[in-house]
C-alpha cells in the first residue's frame, strides 16, 4: 500500500503539473501518513540531507558560472573559436561547437552555456544563412559537454547520492566516490563529445549546404590568418584558466573541491570587474540572484530526495529493482544496457539534479555489482541526464535554445537525430571502455580510479 502510495503520488503530482521538488515532497508525505510514521522523521531527513559542508560548493559553483556568463566572457570564447575555424564548411556551426565546449568549462552548467552561446552565435548564424534548426541544435548540444567539466555542480550531488556506496572490484574497495576523481573523469567524454559535435556540424553542414545565402549560393569566411588566432585565444584565456586553477588546486591538494569553488568565484570577481571590466552593479546583482535560485531548487530538490531515499530504503525499492534486473539477466553487458534504457527513459521525463538523486542510489549498487565503479558509473548517469536536457517533453536546454532561435521545439527536433547517435555513441564508450573515463584521473591521482 505504502509504495502504491508513493509511486502514484508522485506520477499524479508531475501530472498535474505540480514542480518534480514538491512532487517528491508531496508523495513522500502521503506515504509517511500511510506508514503511521512521525512527520518528524520526515523534515528530519530533509534537513539533514541539505546539511553538508561539501554542497558549499554547489552555489559557489553555480555562482562563478553566472559571473563568467554575464562578464562577457562568452564573446572572446565565440571570438577565439570563430577565427579557428569559421573558414571551413559550417565554419560558424564548428565554431559554435568549440566555444560551447569552451564556455561549458567555464560555467559548468548546460543551460547557462546554451543561454550564453545561443544569444551571441543563434542570431549569428541565421542572419549568416543557417537554418535556425541548425544553429539551435548546434548549441543545445555541445553545450551538454557542461555537465561533465570540472565546474559543474551535478558532479557534486552525484557525490552525495553514491556516498553510500560500498563493495569490492577486483580487489579494490568502494567506499563513495571522490569527488576530484570525477573532475578529471569527465574531461576525456567531453572532448569526444565535442569531435562528435564538430563531426555532425559539418555533416550537416555539407550536406545542407549552410552557410547558403537566400538565393541557394553558398558563401565560407576567409582565414584570419594565425596570427588572429593567436590574438584571439590571449584574449580568451583568461577566461579558460578558472577550469585549470579549479584542477590544480585539487590535484595538488592546495584546495578542497569546496575550496576549489570559493576560489573560481573570487577569480571570476577579479576577472570581471577589474581586467576585463565588463561587471557592473546591475549584472552582478542578477548574476546573485540567478544563482541563489537556482541553489535553492537544488538543495530543496536534495532535501525532499534524501527524504524519498529514507522511504526508498524503508520500503526496501532498491532490492526489488536488483531482483527484478537480475531475475532478467545475469550478463553484465545486458544489464548496464537495461540501465542505460531506463535512465534515458528517465531522462526525458526528470531534471537532471532529480534525476540523479533518484537513480543513483537505485542502480550504483547494481553497477558495483556488475564491476562498474562509482567514477564511470557517475559518467554514464551525467551523460543519460544529459541527454534527456535535449530531450522533450522536459528538454529544458532545448527550450532554451528554441526561445533564443525563434522555432518550436518540433522543428528542431525534426534535424536533431545525428547529435542524439553521436551522445549515443559517446555513452556506450563510457559504459563498455571502463578506461575512456577512469585511465586519466588513474594517470593524474596515482591510484587506480574505478
Amino acid at each position: 500500500m505504502a509504495l502504491t502510495v508513493l509511486c502514484l503520488g508522485f506520477v499524479a503530482f508531475l501530472l498535474l503539473g505540480v514542480p518534480v521538488a514538491f512532487s517528491i515532497g508531496l508523495a513522500c508525505l502521503a506515504t509517511f501518513a500511510v506508514e503511521g510514521l512521525p512527520f518528524e522523521t520526515a523534515i528530519q531527513m530533509m534537513v539533514s540531507g541539505m546539511n553538508v559542508f561539501s554542497f558549499l560548493a554547489i552555489p559557489f559553483f553555480i555562482f562563478s558560472g553566472e559571473l563568467m556568463l554575464h562578464g562577457g566572457i562568452a564573446d572572446k570564447i565565440v571570438d577565439f573559436a570563430r577565427s579557428l575555424v569559421g573558414h571551413w564548411r559550417g565554419g560558424l556551426g564548428l565554431a559554435n561547437v568549440v566555444a560551447s565546449t569552451l564556455f561549458g568549462g567555464v560555467s559548468g552548467s548546460p543551460v547557462a552555456d546554451t543561454s550564453a552561446m545561443g544569444g551571441v552565435m543563434i542570431p549569428i548564424m541565421k542572419r549568416e544563412g543557417y537554418s535556425a534548426a541548425y544553429a539551435v541544435n548546434v548549441t543545445t548540444h555541445a553545450s551538454l559537454t557542461g555537465a561533465l567539466m570540472p565546474t559543474s555542480h551535478n558532479m557534486i550531488i552525484y557525490a552525495f547520492a553514491a556516498q553510500a556506496a560500498t563493495g569490492m572490484i577486483d580487489g579494490h574497495v568502494i567506499k563513495g566516490v571522490s569527488i576530484g576523481d570525477l573532475m578529471f573523469a569527465g574531461l576525456i567524454p567531453c572532448f569526444w563529445i565535442m569531435v562528435c559535435m564538430l563531426a555532425t556540424a559539418y555533416w550537416q553542414a555539407v550536406k545542407f549546404g549552410f552557410p547558403k545565402r537566400a538565393d541557394g549560393s553558398t558563401m565560407l569566411e576567409k582565414f584570419p590568418g594565425w596570427s588572429a588566432v593567436l590574438r584571439t585565444f590571449i584574449a580568451s584565456m583568461p577566461g579558460l584558466m578558472v577550469v585549470v586553477i579549479i584542477l590544480f588546486c585539487i590535484m595538488k591538494g592546495v584546495a578542497t573541491a569546496t575550496e576549489a569553488a570559493a576560489i573560481a568565484v573570487s577569480y571570476s570577481l577579479l576577472l570581471t570587474v577589474f581586467i576585463y571590466r565588463t561587471m557592473n552593479k546591475e549584472k552582478l546583482l542578477k548574476s546573485l540572484a540567478k544563482a541563489s535560485k537556482t541553489t535553492g531548487v537544488i538543495l530543496l530538490l536534495i532535501g525532499v530526495s534524501n527524504m524519498l531515499r529514507y522511504q526508498m530504503a524503508y520500503l526496501e525499492i532498491p532490492d526489488a529493482i536488483e531482483a527484478a534486473l537480475l531475475s532478467a539477466t545475469q550478463s553484465p553487458w545486458l544489464m548496464l544496457l537495461y540501465i542505460n534504457i531506463i535512465q534515458i527513459v528517465l531522462g526525458i521525463f526528470l531534471d537532471m539534479a532529480a534525476h540523479i538523486l533518484i537513480t543513483t542510489p537505485l542502480f550504483l549498487p547494481l553497477a558495483i555489482q556488475m564491476g562498474v565503479g562509482p567514477v564511470q558509473f557517475g559518467m554514464m548517469l551525467l551523460l543519460n541526464c544529459a541527454l534527456g536536457l535535449v530531450h522533450p517533453p522536459v528538454g529544458t536546454v532545448q527550450f532554451v535554445g528554441c526561445a533564443i532561435g525563434n522555432i518550436s521545439i518540433g522543428e528542431a527536433t525534426k534535424t536533431a537525430w545525428p547529435y542524439y547517435i553521436a551522445i549515443c555513441v559517446a555513452i556506450t564508450l563510457v559504459t563498455y571502455v571502463p578506461a575512456f573515463s577512469t585511465w586519466l584521473p588513474t594517470l593524474i591521482t596515482g591510484h587506480v580510479v574505478l
